[in-house]
């Protein structure tokens, strides 16, 4: 059975501009994304031509300034057409807020110079991003990182061995974190690297559970040479762009995680008011129904707690735990929601037939990806009780 996908959700959103630009993301999903999300899933497939529309849609860049190609619109609406990508196809939704956070860097802290000569490519160029800071030996624990940036004249050479990265292998430009300096966060600076650099190569894709039509791979440079009018920011200041990115991809990862939600969802209420047994649909019985209703609440939970975050940040005022919050909370909805939909659907859910097993499968790497939920607890105990004092 092909998705089913109904996203019938009652959105909130500020302008008329806004309202046009979620009906045109649902138009591409239920035109371009759904009818092949399966099928490519399956195969292992990146849909990069899915990235090349919506480059030209102006999909790309929405949340950056339109002066350098963005779409000038606030979190709260970007957030929301995550969630309508991921809801069509996770490889999609969470590919373009890989892209997002790709360009943050540049976006926020690269010169105006910088940002001319590349910032228009990036969003609405046809440009694929990826953002290198995770390490075979250096996860959770960012700071630890050991790809090295050494000065040569004008020019710096990175060396070492980036891991889990999303678009590896396809992507146009990475933005790549190494250390420049002395042992721990002050030494680690932020570049943008070409992904056609010489000495930049990628290794086989991961072997994953879910979104194997989403490339994961490692990254190395061998000795990969790049200008200093690459470097972005200060020396040592990499840490700090890092931390900054982050804590908007986590709103990013919130949205994709509800979009996922909703689609199992769907799917679940759909099953359960056709599927018939005893004489009457099973959306009749009280145990089903109490499931549903738990669902969805969820859902709508998770779906405020990212809103008020992104309002937050659009305001300008500190979002940090709450983007911690709605990470955590909004992917463990995720996973529970998507695992009662395979419940409901009994032993039809766990076939490929029907797309909650594969939601299901997908929800998971939401609960890793850009920290895990527990590094998320760490987050958010660090913003109530302060620092562990150890």
């Amino acid at each position: 059975m092909p998705d089913h996908i109904t996203q019938s959700v009652e959105r909130q959103l500020p302008t008329d501009e806004a309202r046009d630009l979620l009906s045109l993301v649902r138009d591409i999903a239920q035109r371009e994304i759904v009818p092949q999300a399966a099928e490519q899933e399956d195969a292992g497939r990146f849909p990069r031509e899915l990235f090349a529309l919506l480059s030209e849609s102006g999909l790309l860049g929405l949340p950056y300034d339109s002066a350098f190609g963005g779409g000038d619109q606030p979190y709260e609406v970007y957030l929301q057409v995550l969630e309508e990508l991921a809801a069509a196809r996770l490889t999609v939704g969470l590919g373009v807020s890989v892209h997002s956070l790709s360009c943050h860097a540049l976006a926020g802290y690269g010169t105006k110079e910088q940002q001319n000569d590349h910032l228009p490519a990036m969003l609405g160029g046809g440009l694929l991003g990826a953002y290198c800071l995770s390490e075979p030996a250096a996860g959770s624990d960012a700071a630890s990182l050991r790809t090295k940036a050494v000065r040569d004249g004008d020019d710096w050479v990175i060396s070492g061995t980036k891991a889990w990265i999303t678009h590896g292998g396809v992507a146009d430009f990475y933005t790549v974190l190494a250390r420049t300096g002395p042992d721990g966060a002050r030494g680690i600076t932020a570049f943008l690297v070409p992904g056609d650099a010489e000495g930049l190569s990628a290794a086989a894709p991961e072997k994953k559970m879910g979104m194997k039509g989403s490339p994961t791979a490692q990254i190395n440079f061998d000795g990969v040479r790049i200008p200093d009018s690459r470097r972005i920011g200060d020396e040592g200041q990499g840490f700090a762009i890092a931390l900054s990115a982050l804590d908007s991809g986590r709103l990013g990862i919130a949205a994709c995680a509800i979009g996922v939600a909703q689609a199992a969802l769907d799917e679940a209420v759909r099953y359960a008011t056709e599927r018939r047994q005893f004489g009457r649909p099973i959306a009749d019985f009280q145990g089903l129904r109490f499931m549903l209703a738990d669902m969805a609440t969820q859902i709508e939970a998770g779906r405020a707690l990212y809103l008020s975050a992104a309002r937050l940040r659009d305001a300008g005022r500190p979002f940090a735990k709450q983007a911690a919050m709605a990470k955590l909370l909004c992917t463990d909805a995720a996973m529970k929601v998507t695992t009662d939909a395979v419940q409901v659907l009994g032993g039809y859910g766990y076939t490929a037939d029907f797309p909650v097993e594969r939601l299901m499968r997908e929800a998971k790497v939401l609960q890793i990806v850009e920290g895990t939920n527990q590094i998320q607890r760490m987050v958010i105990a660090r913003h109530l009780a302060g620092p562990d004092s150890r």
